[in-house]
C-alpha cells in the first residue's frame, strides 16, 4: 500500500539553518531515485529547530532502499552534530487524498492590465 513517512528532524543549536539547507539539497531529492513519486520539507515556523520530511513511496522497501542506502548512510554521517538523536520516522498508510492540477501561473498584473506595445501602432 503507497504511503508517506514522516522524518522529524531537530536540529542543534545554531545548526539549524544547516541542516535545512542539507535535507532540502542533499537528502530529499535523492528519495526520487528510489522510486519516491513525491517528497516535501517544511520547517516549523514555532521552532526553526524541526524540521519535518515528508517522503511518498509505493513500497516500504522503496523506503527502507532509500534510507540505508549510499547516499542517505553518507548524509547522516556528514550532518553528525547538526541534528538530535534519535532521528523519528514513522510510515503513514495513505487512504486519502487530493491535489490542484497544475496550472500556468497568472499574475495579477497579467490578468488585469495587459502591458502595453512596445512599438506605437499608427491610428487607422
Amino acid at each position: 500500500m503507497a504511503g508517506v513517512i514522516h522524518i522529524q528532524w531537530y536540529g542543534t543549536l545554531f545548526r539549524g539553518d544547516a541542516l535545512a539547507d542539507g535535507i532540502t539539497e542533499m537528502a530529499a531529492p535523492v528519495a526520487m531515485q528510489y522510486g519516491a513519486t513525491r517528497y516535501s520539507v517544511q520547517r516549523s515556523q514555532d521552532d526553526a529547530y524541526r524540521i519535518l520530511q515528508m517522503v511518498w513511496f509505493d513500497s516500504k522497501d522503496d523506503w527502507y532502499r532509500y534510507w540505508e542506502g549510499p547516499e542517505l548512510i553518507e548524509f547522516r554521517a556528514r550532518y553528525t552534530g547538526r541534528y538530535m538523536i534519535p532521528i523519528v520516522y514513522v510510515w503513514h498508510d495513505e487512504i486519502a487524498g487530493d491535489e490542484a492540477p497544475v496550472t500556468a501561473a497568472v499574475s495579477r498584473r497579467d490578468s488585469a492590465d495587459p502591458e502595453p506595445d512596445s512599438e506605437p501602432q499608427a491610428a487607422a
